[in-house]
């Protein structure tokens, strides 16, 4: 039976392929395999996620781990590089722009095909590992799905095959469609009175934030956006990543007092928290996703971001950490402020049908053997200069072997 390779590693990941992941193992024609990294390996990073989206644990872990980038990259290529040569899936499938997506290095060393979903994203700011990591994979991969045509024409101008790039729009829609707004009624008792009491805020008066990206750990960043946290004009509720607390306690950076930092949470409580905040602080671009859909005001603390769909239907409100003097609290808040009550088109997002056609298209290409692309006559330029003949003569006669 034909395989196809799925390899996941952080939370986000799970949440945005959680439908996707359904659908494949549903097909009782060709063997999915769920591969996890191992870069998101503690409870409530991972196995929440798994209970709460109703996903089904990888059947291998690869169990990468490093202290920098470069050795959790490492540990990835070289772990997945023999469980895909065991397996030989007729394709090996990332998401997003994580240190995990470099394993796609591993496929093509195997000429394995490699698929990307959430392709074609661009921040165009170089500083970020993401930028690196999502330019890399997609012109490694001979299928990707771009949430859409803005994304698509992003990677037409840098090179990438137009018949490689199926737009499919985005599956953060579904996902809130049936984890959300589907279980209304679950999320009305989840979050009562007692809920907001145990977490000291209250429903409707206070503000959700994360912040975890690399630039914004930068200590001037971080600074900034701490001045920033402590002008809020309510209680921040913070679910810090662990590698947010250890750098705050080496620094001795103590956080706001209007701040209330926890442990990260699962994605009910999330969700809870979200759809119940007076707006949300966040350099995620899942998030400002997610609070779009959901018609909660967001502020992005990004210098750049490759989700500029947020600021075209005005969801959300900009604040860059490494510019903070273009962007003064009371002019952000109140910005925020206006946004509180109002509501906004999220249509441009996504109609729920994203994780379907993603499923289905890579069940047809799993089936027909439709991923390898990176074929001389699949090519979109000229290619025939690489495959010429030499062009010299034939010799009169054949060389006479002393």
């Amino acid at each position: 039976m034909k395989k196809l390779a799925f390899v996941l590693g952080i939370r986000p990941d799970v949440i945005r392929a959680a439908l996707i992941i359904e659908k494949l193992r549903r097909y009782d024609d060709m063997e999915f395999v769920f591969i996890w990294s191992g870069q998101h390996y503690s409870d409530n990073l991972k196995d929440v996620f798994f209970r709460e989206l109703d996903v089904a644990p990888a059947q291998i872990d690869l169990g990468a781990r490093g202290d920098t980038d470069a050795e959790v990259v490492a540990s990835v290529i070289a772990r997945l590089g023999p469980v895909l040569g065991e397996l030989r899936p007729e394709a090996t499938v990332f998401l997003g722009d994580t240190n995990t997506t470099t394993g796609a290095i591993a496929s093509a060393q195997l000429n394995i095909p490699i698929v990307h979903i959430e392709g074609c994203m661009r921040s165009y700011d170089w500083r970020m590992p993401e930028e690196k990591y999502r330019v890399t994979i997609d012109h490694l991969s001979d299928v990707i799905y771009a949430y859409y045509p803005e994304y698509k024409e992003q990677g037409i101008r840098e090179g990438l095959n137009p018949d490689s790039i199926v737009v499919v729009t985005n599956p953060i829609v579904d996902i809130l469609q049936r984890f959300y707004f589907e279980r209304r009624e679950k999320f009305t008792r989840l979050a009562g009175d007692a809920f907001f009491a145990a977490r000291g805020i209250e429903r409707g008066r206070y503000y959700l934030m994360t912040c975890h990206r690399r630039e914004n750990l930068e200590r001037d960043s971080l600074d900034a956006i701490m001045r920033l946290v402590a002008s809020a004009p309510y209680p921040v509720f913070f679910p810090a990543s662990y590698r947010v607390q250890k750098l705050l306690v080496e620094r001795g950076q103590q956080l706001p007092v209007n701040v209330r930092a926890v442990d990260p949470i699962g994605y009910d409580e999330f969700l809870a928290l979200m759809a119940n905040a007076r707006g949300v602080m966040t350099d995620s671009g899942t998030v400002v996703e997610e609070t779009c859909v959901l018609q909660i005001p967001s502020l992005q603390m990004r210098h750049s971001t490759e989700r500029p769909q947020v600021y075209d239907v005005g969801s959300s409100v900009k604040f860059d950490p490494s510019e903070a003097d273009r962007y003064p609290a009371e002019v952000v808040f109140g910005k925020l402020e206006a946004l509180h009550g109002t509501s906004w088109d999220a249509s441009v997002l996504g109609d729920g049908r994203a994780s379907e056609r993603i499923a289905d298209d890579l069940h047809r290409r799993t089936a027909d053997g439709g991923f390898a692309r990176h074929r001389p006559e699949l090519y979109h330029v000229p290619v025939a200069r690489s495959y010429r003949d030499d062009g010299l003569p034939n010799p009169a006669r054949p060389a006479v072997t002393p």
